[in-house]
C-alpha cells in the first residue's frame, strides 16, 4: 500500500509542472497568441526561483522569483511580437533558446547548493494544492467573466473585437504576461519542491510537453487537468518499469512521454472536428490597428 501510495505522490508531482505550465499557455493561446517559448520560460523560472531561494533562505520567495523571471520573459516576447510584430513562431523558439542559455549562465554557481525546499504535508505541498484550484479559476475566467469573453472574442476575431473597442494588444499582453508567470512558477516548482536543487537544462523538453496538451486538450481547461495526470502517469510509470528487469533500455522508457505525445497530437489531427472546435481562430496572427 505504501509502494502505491509513493508511485501516486510521484506521479501527482510529475504532472503538476505540466498542468501548470500548459493552463497559462492556454490563455494566451486563448488571446490569438502562439507561444512556443514556455520551455525557456520555465528554465528560467527554475534557475531564478532556486537563486533567490537560495540567498534569502525562503522558498516563498523563491516561489516569487520564479513567477516574476518566467514573466519577464514573456514580456519580452510580448514586445517583439505584439509590438514590433516579429514573427510568433520564430519568436518562441528564440526565447526557448535564449532561455536555455540564460539559465546556464545564471546557474552556474549555483549547481550543488542546497535549499529549504517548498514544505509538505506527506508529499503534498501548496503548488499541487494551488494547480488543481488554477484550473477552476481559469475555466471560470474564459467562460464565467466579462474579461474572459474579451479574451476569446479577441482569439477567434482580433478585427472584431477591435471594432467593439476592445484593446486587443493590451489583452494579449496581460495574457501572455500570466502565461509566462504561470511558466516560471511550472519551472519553480522544479527546482524548489520536486527536486529542490539546481541542475542544468532540468525542465527537460517539459515546456514542449505544455505546449502540446493545449492541442489535447483541445483548449479546455477541464481536459487539461486529465491530459496532464495521463501524461504525469505514462512518465513515471515508464520509469517505474525499470525496477521489474525487464531489459528496456532506459534511453526508450525516458522517451515514452514524447513518443506518446506525438502519437496523441497526430490522433487528434485526424478529428477535424475535433480539432477545430475550440481552436482560437486568429491563433498565430498579428493584428495592427491600422488595417
Amino acid at each position: 500500500m505504501e509502494q502505491f501510495y509513493a508511485i501516486a505522490i510521484t506521479i501527482v508531482g510529475a504532472s503538476t509542472p505540466l498542468l501548470i505550465a500548459a493552463l497559462g499557455e492556454l490563455v494566451v493561446e486563448r488571446s490569438g497568441v502562439l507561444n512556443l517559448g514556455v520551455e525557456g520560460m520555465m528554465i528560467i523560472g527554475a534557475v531564478t526561483g532556486f537563486g533567490a531561494a537560495y540567498v534569502t533562505g525562503n522558498p516563498y520567495v523563491g516561489i516569487l522569483a520564479a513567477i516574476f523571471g518566467g514573466m519577464l520573459m514573456s514580456l519580452l516576447f510580448g514586445f517583439l511580437t505584439l509590438t514590433l510584430l516579429a514573427n510568433q513562431v520564430a519568436t518562441g523558439l528564440a526565447i526557448t533558446l535564449l532561455g536555455i542559455g540564460l539559465s546556464a549562465l545564471i546557474g552556474e554557481n549555483l549547481v550543488g547548493k542546497q535549499i529549504t525546499r517548498v514544505p509538505n504535508f506527506q508529499g503534498v505541498d501548496i503548488l499541487i494544492v494551488f494547480s488543481f484550484i488554477l484550473v477552476g479559476l481559469v475555466s471560470w475566467f474564459l467562460f464565467r467573466t466579462r474579461y474572459g469573453l474579451m479574451v476569446r472574442a479577441v482569439g477567434d476575431n482580433h478585427s472584431s473585437a477591435h471594432a467593439m473597442g476592445f484593446s486587443v494588444i493590451g489583452l494579449r499582453y496581460a495574457c501572455v504576461a500570466f502565461g509566462g508567470g504561470c511558466a516560471g512558477l511550472a519551472g519553480g516548482y522544479l527546482s524548489l519542491a520536486q527536486t529542490p536543487q539546481w541542475v542544468e537544462n532540468m525542465t527537460a523538453g517539459r515546456g514542449w510537453i505544455a505546449l502540446a496538451l493545449v492541442v489535447f486538450a483541445t483548449w479546455l481547461p477541464q481536459r487539461l487537468l486529465f491530459g496532464a495526470y495521463l501524461f504525469g502517469t505514462i512518465s513515471i510509470l515508464a520509469f517505474t518499469v525499470q525496477t521489474f528487469g525487464w531489459g528496456i533500455p532506459s534511453q526508450l522508457l525516458s522517451s515514452t512521454p514524447y513518443l506518446v505525445t506525438v502519437v496523441a497530437l497526430v490522433l487528434i489531427s485526424r478529428n477535424k472536428r475535433l480539432l477545430t472546435a475550440n481552436t482560437p481562430a486568429c491563433l498565430g496572427q498579428a493584428f495592427v490597428a491600422d488595417r
